[in-house]
C-alpha cells in the first residue's frame, strides 16, 4: 500500500535535481555567455573593428602604425597583463581583421571609432598609446574630444604633429612630393611600397629576425589597398600642430634617435609643445622600437602606467 507513494516521491525528488541540475548548468552557460569579450565591435552600423582584449586591471589602449593591426602588440599584451592590467588593442578600419568599408579614412573617423569603442566598453581612467601613424590619431583623439575615457597619453615614434614638411616645419624627414609617391607605387605596386617602407621600418637589417620580419609583412598585406591609399592621404595631409596646446593629461613619448620614418626632432618639438611631457630616446632602434628594444620599450611604459 505504501510503495505507490515512495514511488511518486522518488519521481518528484528526481525531477526536482534533474531540473536544479539543468537550471545550474543553464546558469553557468549564460555566466560563459556574458563574461566572454568581444571580439568585434561595431562603430556604425556595417563596420565592426577587431579588438584583442586582454588581462584584468586598470586599462591601455593600444592603437597600431601604418599599415599594422592589434596584432602587431603580440609582444606588449603580455608584459601589461603579467603587470596587472586590461589592455585592448584596437584594429583602424580598412587594417587587419576589421571591416574595410569604403569611406573616409582620415583622422577625425579613426578617433570617432576610438570614442565609439571606448564607450561600449565604457571605459575609465585609461592610458592610450598610438605607435606611428596611431600616435598621431591617440594625440588626435585625446585633443578632439577632451580626454575622454583617458587620462594618460603615450606617443610612441608618433608621425606628429605633421609628417610632411612644411615652410614653416622643417622637421619631418618628408616632403609632400615624396607621400605622393608612396600613394602612387600603392595604387600601381603594393608589395613595392611595403618593401620601401620596410627598409626603412629598422635600425639595421638584422635588428628584427627574419621570422619577425615576415610576420610584420603578412599583417600588412591584410590591410585594404583602398585603405592604405586613404590613410597614406591623411598622414600626407594632416596637420596637428593645433592639438598641442590642447594635451592637458601626462604625456610620454618614445622615440629612438635612429627613426628613418619618424624624426627624432618631431618627437622633440613635441616633447616642447605638451606640457610636462617626459621624452625617452632609444638609441638601438629604429622605428619599431617596440620590438627591436621590446625590453626597454616595455619597461619605460610600464613605469609610466604605475606613475
Amino acid at each position: 500500500m505504501k510503495i505507490k507513494p515512495m514511488i511518486s516521491a522518488v519521481i518528484v525528488l528526481t525531477t526536482l535535481l534533474v531540473s536544479c541540475n539543468t537550471k545550474d548548468k543553464s546558469e553557468k552557460s549564460t555566466e560563459k555567455t556574458a563574461t566572454a569579450r568581444a571580439e568585434y565591435i561595431e562603430v556604425e552600423p556595417n563596420v565592426k573593428l577587431h579588438v584583442t582584449d586582454l588581462g584584468k586591471g586598470k586599462p591601455v589602449i593600444l592603437i597600431h602604425g601604418y599599415p599594422l593591426s592589434d596584432a602587431s602588440w603580440e609582444y606588449q599584451y603580455h608584459a601589461l597583463v603579467k603587470e596587472g592590467y586590461r589592455v585592448i588593442g584596437i584594429t583602424l578600419r580598412g587594417f587587419g581583421q576589421s571591416d574595410k568599408p569604403y569611406g573616409k579614412y582620415n583622422y577625425d573617423q579613426f578617433a570617432a571609432d576610438i570614442k565609439a569603442v571606448l564607450d561600449q566598453l565604457d571605459i575609465k581612467d585609461a592610458t592610450l598609446g598610438g605607435h606611428s601613424m596611431g600616435g598621431a590619431i591617440a594625440l588626435h583623439y585625446v585633443a578632439k574630444y577632451k580626454s575622454a575615457h583617458v587620462s594618460k597619453l603615450a606617443l610612441f615614434s608618433a608621425a606628429a604633429p605633421c609628417h610632411t614638411k612644411k615652410a614653416d616645419y622643417p622637421y619631418p624627414f618628408f616632403t609632400k612630393e615624396d607621400i605622393s609617391k608612396w600613394v602612387e607605387l600603392n595604387n600601381t605596386d603594393r608589395p613595392a611600397l611595403l618593401a620601401a617602407i620596410g627598409e626603412k621600418f629598422v635600425y639595421s637589417p638584422t635588428s628584427v629576425s627574419p621570422g619577425i620580419g615576415a610576420w610584420l609583412g603578412s599583417i600588412e598585406m591584410q590591410s585594404s589597398p583602398y585603405a592604405m591609399e586613404q590613410a597614406l592621404i591623411a598622414l600626407r595631409d594632416e596637420d596637428l600642430r593645433g592639438d598641442l596646446p590642447k594635451i592637458k593629461i601626462p604625456t610620454l613619448i618614445l622615440h629612438a634617435k635612429e627613426d628613418k620614418i619618424v624624426s627624432f626632432a618631431l618627437a622633440e618639438q613635441m616633447h616642447k609643445a605638451i606640457s610636462g611631457s617626459q621624452l625617452v630616446p632609444f638609441d638601438k632602434s629604429g622605428h619599431a622600437s617596440f620590438l627591436e628594444e621590446k625590453d626597454k620599450f616595455n619597461a619605460e611604459f610600464i613605469k609610466f602606467l604605475k606613475q
